[in-house]
């Protein structure tokens, strides 16, 4: 007698836009499960301005997130400060080796081509409280500078 087949299960993943993650490690500390790997080392980058003293900024050697031990509980997503993770609209297939369910940033970054532009902001809508706050401050400066 012949099993019947089975139909591959599948997962939802998560995804990396890899030029906002500042490495800052957030994502890594608080998952739960310890499935995300991340590498990097910093560099000095050119000053701000002329005569400025040059600033060091981190760069992205290695990400990686082991789905064998991901719980898909999201915490990484929303812990990162620079949406650098994202659900992913593609799914994971199973695969029949636990190695093969470590995905490098390369496959990560992958997953972008498949994400919908975000929607078009709503004109009426208030301006963000970010945006009020900085209207504000300039009117100040400017008050100031005035005088």
């Amino acid at each position: 007698m012949t099993e019947p087949s089975r139909p591959a299960r599948s997962r939802g993943t998560i995804g990396l836009l890899e030029e906002n993650c500042t490495v800052c490690m957030l994502c890594a500390r608080e998952c739960p499960d310890w499935c995300l790997h991340v590498e990097g080392h910093t560099e000095l980058a050119p000053p701000a301005r002329a005569g400025g003293r040059p600033r060091v900024r981190n760069v992205l050697d290695r990400f990686a997130i082991d789905f064998s031990l991901c719980m898909y509980c999201g915490i990484c997503i929303e812990v990162c400060p620079f949406d650098a993770l994202f659900w992913a609209p593609e799914l994971v297939p199973d695969e029949p080796s636990h190695d093969d369910l470590v995905s490098e940033r390369e496959q990560l970054r992958a997953w972008m081509r498949g994400v919908p532009p975000p929607p078009p902001l709503d004109p009426l809508a208030e301006p963000a409280e970010e945006v009020v706050a900085a209207a504000r401050l300039d009117a100040v400066a400017a008050q100031r500078g005035g005088r």
